[in-house]
């Protein structure tokens, strides 16, 4: 595997603002180092590494894009609000649909009225079991081409999970899981998220084009390939992803994702 040295560059992106379409320029497998330091890795296919996490990648997609799951609708960065979707589908100008699923620990929040910890709700449909299952285990799995590739980044992330509750837990290292299903997110950093830690980010993909992170830091796009698995620290850096365009009959991305929120450190 070779390392990437990633470079800070300048650049005059700013949070909130809208990620264009960008060909990705980091397309192999390698290892993405910092100021000397290791800080994440990309892998295009996980069969490589670990063909059980390949398997399961495949049931949770199969499953989320069933109606097995519950999902909420959403409306990111191209897709404009509920009003701009029904003007240009009067207009036959439709777009990739775009929806999303939490699983695991949801942190306190005043402004949504959620004054405590809690476990998504998605926990409590029987009919998602076959999912959450398939992502807890991906997630677990996961942890394990981490430790494989970048032990140094798994022990810094298991000793910051010491003091997190098992209660709290979805995996072993990490508290939250969300599915985002078309999304191309505006620029934007996960402030929420534990410092020191790293993010999983798996794709699954079929006839489509961008959806890739693209981070301006460093000047790179990741490609974010069908079975990729992308390892990086999402609290670093302002980071956005790329409009999902379909290249053909049911294109699609959807990107299985796995966090670590600093809301639950010595609850």
């Amino acid at each position: 595997m070779i390392t990437i040295e990633l470079k800070k560059v300048d650049h005059n992106v700013k949070l909130g603002k809208e990620c264009p379409y960008t060909e990705p320029n980091i397309k192999e497998d390698c290892l993405l180092e910092l100021d000397g330091n290791v800080i994440g890795f990309y892998i295009k296919d996980v069969a490589k590494y670990n063909d059980k996490l390949t398997q399961l990648i495949s049931i949770a997609n199969k499953e989320f894009r069933s109606e097995n799951v519950p999902k909420t609708e959403m409306s990111r960065g191209p897709q404009g609000n509920k009003q701009d979707k029904l003007k240009r589908k009067q207009e036959g100008d439709e777009r990739v649909v775009q929806y999303s699923t939490i699983l695991g620990s949801v942190a306190p929040n005043a402004v949504m009225r959620r004054p405590y910890p809690n476990v998504s709700n998605v926990h409590r449909n029987p009919k998602a079991k076959t999912f959450i299952k398939a992502m807890w285990a991906a997630c677990l799995e996961s942890e394990k081409v981490i430790s494989k590739i970048t032990p140094e980044l798994y022990s810094i992330q298991k000793k910051l999970f010491e003091d997190i509750s098992k209660e709290w837990r979805f995996g072993s290292m990490y508290t939250s899981s969300i599915s985002n299903f078309n999304i191309a997110a505006a620029y934007h950093r996960d402030t929420r998220n534990l410092q020191d830690t790293v993010n999983v980010i798996l794709t699954k993909r079929n006839n489509s084009n961008g959806g890739c992170l693209n981070v301006p830091d460093y000047n790179v796009t990741f490609e974010q390939a069908d079975n990729s698995m992308l390892v990086y620290p999402a609290w670093k850096n302002i980071h956005g992803v790329t409009p999902i365009i379909p290249t053909g009959k049911d294109g699609y991305r959807n990107s299985l994702i796995f966090y670590p929120l600093k809301a639950f450190k010595g609850l």
